[in-house]
């Protein structure tokens, strides 16, 4: 690659590995930028400030418990596979999990800004984010791969 090319973001391999046992996909398949990741401005107006960070705090939809204080995470667009809603239990156990491919999240960068989080067990290198407080999930997602990367989606939790 030449110093005038400009780099091109990774991309997906169109056969990815399943993880053993489980029924989830490598971490390759899961974080595919979106065509050219679209600007935080592009995001849910009333959701997202003038600088791209959230404007409202991030909440469980189960509980209420506060996940996210207002402005602190970014707006992002990204493909992820999420399962389904469930308890933290049925998300680890061996089935084949139901599940959706999201596009709007709350990206953070320091597990630290967090106000109320969960994990599950590692599945293959990935752990979901979930509610600490009623273990409702996953919210969020994580690869071990990136330590400073965690997403929540903005359909899986509400916002005041």
């Amino acid at each position: 690659m030449g110093p005038n090319r400009p780099m091109s973001p990774p991309r997906a391999s169109a056969a990815p590995s399943a993880l053993p046992g489980s029924g989830y996909r490598a971490c390759a398949i899961m974080a595919v930028p979106c065509a050219g990741m679209e600007a935080a401005l592009a995001g849910p107006g009333e959701l997202v400030c003038e600088r791209g960070r959230n404007r409202k705090a991030v909440l469980c939809q189960r509980c209420g418990s506060r996940v996210l204080l207002p402005g602190a995470a970014t707006f992002a667009r990204r493909e992820l596979f999420l399962p389904s809603m469930k308890k933290k239990t049925a998300l680890v156990a061996g089935s084949d999990p139901d599940g959706d491919v999201l596009q709007e999240h709350w990206f953070v960068d320091d597990m630290f800004s967090f106000e109320n989080i969960g994990f599950t067990k590692n599945v293959g290198n990935i752990k979901f984010l979930i509610c600490a407080d009623c273990e409702v999930g996953p919210i969020g997602w994580h690869c071990l791969d990136d330590k400073r990367s965690f997403y929540v989606a903005l359909n899986r939790v509400s916002h005041e």
